[in-house]
């Protein structure tokens, strides 16, 4: 297998990091003084968005849209470095129209809406008209365990035509408070009677956010804090859901929800892989030029381990995502089940690691915002929650080596009679 990067990968690379260096790290500045105010920097967004759309690096994340220009289809494999190239400035994503939730939330769509559901809510999405979120997580429970949830999604027959009433509340909902977040991709129990299979009792709705009823509650800050785009609490007291806005089938909510994670997953690890590398660069370029006692930080043997360290473990990490998404590209998602759950845990946990290093170099600037490293870090840190945490990973990954082992006995247990000396006498 090799996973350098095709002629084709190669291309969309180039005129992507070109508008980066071009255009997107320009406008940094103007982004942060937006920021800075507690508003989302729409009017910095939309000239750069305009132009992306116009040079065609748009919807980048999803290939079966472009079978129509042949020689342009871009693989998981193919678009791994475009999403860590986006990866160094967290906000880049959304000027391509490739951020999360978006992405996942269009993969469905795509799969499941109906002609009404596309025509409503796919295209103003594929057209960065407006941005949507998806609504799991609850206080309640452990989300981790989604058979777990109390949402409750009730149908209804009335003087108005069948409804779906919806009543539960969600948290840490990811781009609730982006002013454009239209749509609330939300899942619940649509079936709550104990004879229905544990996978079977949930069901999607597409809820507008300006629904009567349905509530931001607050912004959640994480590490203290407060994104732009929100991780935000919502209330859901008798939202009215017509039955045509119900996504795919009744009881089929579940299944759809794990099938928008992998090709995400991939998204999420090879961004946290940009902002390693961001932050190896920076931590490289501050032991060059920052002196203590005589010496340049660089000089010193523990601050060399971690620049060394850092190196490996991102180009390791780099090797099992691609890896991920070429096997993928090869047998699909599910083939690639366990390992979408390895990149998953191993980029949360490095990003931690190396931006923990970086802000170590900086000293105590690097705890500030005058450089990117604490935000980074903390979104890292929350990786290690999001999509699931690092211990369902890690139990995933074991189940599966444990059922390997059961489907071919003896294959450790043949090496160990050969290891073992024969008996004396």
């Amino acid at each position: 297998m090799d996973f350098s990067p095709s002629p084709l990968s190669r291309e969309w690379q180039s005129r992507l990091q070109r508008f980066m260096d071009d255009l997107v790290l320009p406008s940094l500045p103007d982004w942060h003084r937006w920021a800075d105010a507690g508003a989302y920097p729409l009017d910095v967004l939309a000239p750069l968005k305009e132009k992306a759309l116009a040079l065609g690096l748009w919807n980048m994340f999803l290939p079966s849209l472009r079978d129509d220009q042949p020689g342009t289809r871009l693989s998981n494999l193919d678009y791994a470095p475009l999403a860590e190239t986006m990866g160094r400035v967290p906000w880049a994503s959304e000027v391509f129209n490739c951020s999360a939730p978006d992405t996942g939330n269009i993969e469905l769509l795509q799969r499941f809406a109906t002609p009404a559901q596309v025509s409503e809510w796919l295209n103003p999405l594929l057209a960065g008209e407006i941005r949507s979120c998806f609504a799991m997580s609850e206080p309640d429970v452990a989300s981790s365990d989604p058979t777990q949830l109390q949402t409750r999604i009730q149908l209804t027959v009335d003087g108005d035509g069948d409804h779906y009433v919806l009543n539960g509340r969600k948290w840490f909902i990811t781009g609730a408070a982006h002013p454009l977040c239209k749509l609330a991709v939300v899942m619940g129990v649509s079936d709550a009677s104990p004879e229905a299979p544990a996978h079977a009792r949930h069901s999607l709705l597409l809820v507008p956010m300006d629904a009567p009823g349905l509530v931001v509650e607050r912004n959640i800050p994480v590490m203290d804090h407060v994104a732009l785009e929100g991780h935000c609490e919502l209330v859901f007291r008798n939202v009215r859901v017509p039955e045509v806005q119900r996504l795919g089938e009744a009881g089929a909510g579940f299944a759809m929800a794990q099938a928008r994670l992998g090709p995400g997953r991939v998204h999420h690890a090879m961004r946290s892989i940009g902002q390693c590398e961001l932050a190896l660069a920076l931590m490289c370029e501050r032991a060059n030029e920052r002196a203590a006692f005589g010496e340049h930080l660089g000089h010193y043997a523990n601050v060399q381990d971690w620049i060394a360290h850092s190196r490996v473990e991102i180009d390791q990490a780099r090797w099992l995502v691609l890896h991920a998404a070429w096997r993928m590209d090869q047998e699909g998602n599910a083939a690639a089940r366990t390992d979408v759950a390895a990149i998953k845990l191993v980029t949360a946990q490095l990003q931690t690691r190396v931006l923990d290093r970086a802000m170590q170099v900086f000293g105590a600037m690097g705890l500030t915002p005058d450089t990117p490293l604490a935000q980074l870090w903390s979104w890292g840190r929350a990786l290690r929650f999001l999509d699931g945490p690092d211990e369902v990973h890690l139990r995933s990954i074991a189940r599966h080596e444990l059922a390997q082992a059961k489907a071919h006995p003896g294959a450790g247990a043949a090496y160990l009679r050969r290891w073992m000396p024969p008996p004396h006498g």
